[in-house]
């Protein structure tokens, strides 16, 4: 995808915001991005999620962005320009990038469930998004069970005819100031095993923020279990979703808009790593060695290969998420075969440019200390996140390529 200014191409290449409320966002973002830099290598030592600055985000909107202007926020829908705004601050700190993910994809998707949803879902998005938008509300998304998946987090009736939540989820970032979490849950309606989401505030008795992150990167996240021990659940306070199992493509759409953003976050990390490798060769005295310069060739083309898969995979979603009117099943499979295409290609290549960034430096990055090492940490967790893993995502794409399950 490619633009043009007097009449010659210009590659989109995740630089620019595209809309006014895009360029808003990163007005504001960038009021905050010496702090967060400022405080990057002492909240990884620690483990220490970076409190102070979430809530200048907050009282700036920050938090509201992607809640509509008539809700309270700032309107930011452009799929391109959270994913610029993810990456801008990923260039300053991952871990602080993945927490604001939470917050801002929550928005988006809260907001299909307002304008799309039936009357109870417009009533639960209103809701939580007048609450983002105004500041009060910091909702943490919770979908991965904890031990792997033995224990499954349920939703059973309760005897006042609302619901009782049990379970434990992990990695659920940015919960240490969280103060509503959506919860993903099993219940079981008509004898039917369906999926839902579960609305909880953090002082609903039984919910348990725990303490016990420890990751080997984006340390400052936050990322930490959550316990539900019997949590009292309104009706009106749950999402209902189709049964476990059953295949709805339409569903994709949803899944692709919630995540793609976090695309950002590793772009801004690859971008991180090459910068410091300029300064700090810039700095060196005389000029570095042809393996040096190859290396340096390297990591310019594969960071340019980064930015323009993931700045045109946007455009494309952005358009299927807001401007496309055909067959939603269609819609659905299209932007996750290219999210999941995108996906692949960044979880390879900016891993391999901040290695390169390291073999680049030499023996000094490899310090607990050093920038790079950080960068070199916080960059594998993309491959991690969801949808897909690895292994799902070669499964997922092969079939999509070969088109679609065979009898």
């Amino acid at each position: 995808m490619a633009a043009y200014d007097r009449d010659r191409a210009t590659t989109t290449d995740l630089r620019d915001p595209g809309t006014a409320s895009g360029r808003e966002l990163l007005a504001l973002l960038n009021e905050y991005l010496p702090q967060i830099r400022d405080g990057a290598r002492q909240a990884d030592r620690e483990g220490a999620f970076p409190a102070e600055v979430f809530e200048g985000l907050r009282s700036s909107g920050v938090l509201g962005a992607t809640v509509p202007q008539e809700l309270g926020g700032l309107g930011v829908s452009s799929l391109h320009d959270v994913c610029l705004a993810l990456r801008t601050v990923a260039e300053a700190d991952a871990s602080t990038a993945l927490a604001l993910h939470m917050q801002l994809s929550r928005g988006l998707t809260l907001t299909h469930e307002w304008r799309h949803g039936d009357e109870r879902a417009r009533a639960l998005a209103g809701r939580l998004l007048r609450g983002m938008g105004s500041g009060e509300a910091v909702v943490c998304t919770t979908v991965k069970d904890s031990g792997g998946g033995r224990v499954v987090t349920r939703l059973h009736p309760a005897p006042d005819g609302g619901w009782l939540l049990s379970g434990r989820k992990t990695l659920a970032s940015m919960a240490p100031i969280a103060t509503d979490f959506v919860v993903s849950a099993r219940v079981e309606v008509a004898g039917v095993t369906c999926s839902a989401a579960a609305v909880l505030s953090r002082g609903t008795p039984g919910l348990s923020v725990l303490d016990n992150w420890d990751g080997l990167g984006m340390r400052a996240s936050g990322s930490v279990d959550v316990l539900l021990e019997d949590c009292p659940v309104r009706q009106e306070d749950v999402f209902l979703r189709g049964p476990v199992g059953e295949r709805d493509d339409t569903a994709l759409a949803g899944q692709t808009v919630s995540s793609i953003t976090m695309l950002g976050i590793y772009v801004g990390v690859a971008q991180a790593a090459r910068d410091h490798v300029v300064a700090e060769l810039t700095r060196r005295s005389g000029a570095p060695g042809a393996g040096v310069r190859t290396l340096l060739a390297e990591i310019e083309a594969r960071l340019h290969a980064l930015r323009t898969t993931v700045a045109g995979t946007l455009v494309v979603a952005d358009h299927l998420a807001y401007g496309f009117d055909g067959d939603p099943l269609e819609r659905g499979r299209r932007m996750m075969f290219d999210f999941q295409r995108a996906k692949l290609m960044v979880n390879r290549l900016a891993p391999e440019i901040v290695a390169d960034c390291v073999t680049v430096i030499g023996g000094a990055s490899y310090s607990g200390s050093h920038p790079l090492a950080r960068l070199s940490r916080d960059v594998r967790a993309g491959a991690f996140m969801h949808p897909f893993t690895y292994p799902d995502a070669v499964e997922w794409l092969s079939e999509a390529a070969l088109g679609g399950p065979k009898d």
